[in-house]
């Protein structure tokens, strides 16, 4: 096994220093700015310490992932986020879809029935876990008139959220906070209700961050989450099934991808008394009759907008040409290829397991905190 070199830490003065200057807009131009304002140096050891989770050193094994889980993702999303922002949008998650059903519409419409799911009115104090770069923490907002507190460990989601929140006058409705949900900075029953959206399947045990969940959930209220899962059709034993399971945690900036029966089980350990279980990536209901991975599957794609472009074959073609060019005339970091490389894997894991049901990104999950 090779040597292996020092971890470069995601700690906040690194965020500053790497992320030199932040743009507002995501117009196709953006993701060159923001290239380009990188730490170029910093961008490249960035990346280094990244792969050295997959390959070969000897913190490429799951106990190194899961024991520095906050190295891993925070690094991920450091890496990433442009990416996403350029290829997806704000809200960095997937939704079923209606025929004729835009993919915002759809985002907009899977985010409302989790917030239906718990419950959430106005004037409501309500918590984002995971929050992103604060999609959905506006989205519900906007439809429901609560205040929103999203916990994000990674400080750059954090900056691009608040300056989201200034760009929609939502400042007084909205607060970002840096922390790391498996010790939240928060007092006991802070929260009139809590939510997560593909965002906790990046904690080393699920338990812990469900816990934290219900610590700061006031009595009585709604717990509600889309889990990234493994389903019961996943084989251990099988190798395809294996391989694309690790292809999905590489892809993504997860330690450790766990089955639906875990986190259902984690849920009741942490306390809640479940109300709602679903599976809903597969359910077939009418006005879902486009399956969520339609966005990442190149046989399935439209080009509408500059994002649906992004996401299309010759979108993903033109992009990762475009990065191979900067990159190697020095606009962009060395290294910025293998991003683009790890996100495109992500994207064909995630349609293959789709495909063959061993892989779930909407295992529906809620909740209430008794009150006694």
């Amino acid at each position: 096994m090779s040597s292996t070199s020092a971890l470069l830490e995601p700690t906040t003065e690194l965020s500053k220093a790497l992320h030199q200057d932040v743009v507002e807009d995501q117009s196709a131009s953006s993701i060159v700015n923001r290239l380009k304002s990188k730490n170029k140096e910093l961008q490249t050891q960035s990346i280094n310490t990244y792969q050295q989770f997959w390959s070969d050193s000897e913190n490429n094994n799951e106990e190194s992932r899961t024991t520095m889980y906050k190295t891993l993702t925070n690094t991920y999303y450091n890496l990433a986020t442009d990416f996403y922002e350029y290829g997806w949008g704000e809200s960095f998650h997937f939704a079923r879809r209606s025929v004729g059903e835009t993919h915002r519409e759809s985002i907009r419409r899977h985010e409302h029935l989790l917030f239906a799911s718990a419950q959430i009115k106005a004037g409501m104090r309500v918590l984002d876990v995971g929050c992103g770069v604060g999609g959905p923490a506006r989205e519900c907002i906007r439809f429901t008139g609560a205040h929103v507190t999203g916990l994000n460990n990674n400080d750059y989601q954090i900056q691009r959220a608040n300056i989201y929140a200034a760009k929609y006058k939502q400042q007084d409705f909205s607060t970002f906070v840096k922390g790391d949900f498996m010790d939240m900075p928060f007092a006991d029953n802070s929260f009139d209700a809590v939510y997560a959206i593909e965002a906790t399947c990046h904690a080393p045990v699920l338990k812990g961050v469900y816990s934290q969940m219900y610590r700061v959930l006031k009595p009585g209220g709604f717990f509600a989450i889309y889990e990234w899962c493994l389903t019961d059709k996943f084989d251990n034993t099988n190798e395809l099934h294996k391989k694309l399971a690790l292809d999905i945690e590489h892809g993504d900036g997860i330690a450790k991808l766990f089955g639906t029966d875990v986190a259902l089980q984690a849920a009741k350990d942490a306390g809640f008394e479940i109300e709602v279980v679903s599976d809903i990536a597969h359910e077939t209901t009418a006005g879902n009759e486009i399956p969520w991975y339609s966005y990442l599957d190149v046989g399935m794609i439209d080009f509408s907008g500059i994002q649906g472009f992004a996401r299309s074959h010759i979108g993903r073609k033109f992009t990762s040409n475009a990065v191979k060019v900067l990159e190697k005339v020095g606009i962009a970091p060395e290294g910025t290829v293998k991003v683009q490389d790890v996100l495109t894997t992500a994207a064909d894991s995630l349609v293959a397991g789709a495909k063959i049901e061993i892989f779930t990104p909407m295992y529906l999950i809620v909740g209430r905190k008794p009150l006694n």
